[in-house]
């Protein structure tokens, strides 16, 4: 498939790409050995509460133990 850039810097995706993410609006855009990589986002409202985030924290399946292993290596020094 191909899809041309506009004047604007602008490209539209072909059809059939679109048709896989049917809900999904936006793309976080990176690029990598050359490669622009889009990857789907589904946008969080600023009103969630913290009841719907622990809802789905534990339907994912997070435990505390995740939480504390997450942290410790996130804070490993390089």
């Amino acid at each position: 498939m191909l899809a041309k850039k506009t004047s604007k810097n602008q490209i539209t995706l072909p059809k059939e790409v679109v048709k896989e993410f049917p809900d999904i609006e936006y793309f976080d855009v990176t690029v990598e050995e050359r490669k622009i990589i889009l990857l789907p986002v589904k946008i969080t409202p600023a009103d969630m509460t913290l009841e719907s985030v622990r809802e789905k924290i534990k339907k994912l399946g997070i435990t505390e133990r995740d939480v504390d292993e997450a942290v410790k290596w996130a804070r490993k020094k390089k």
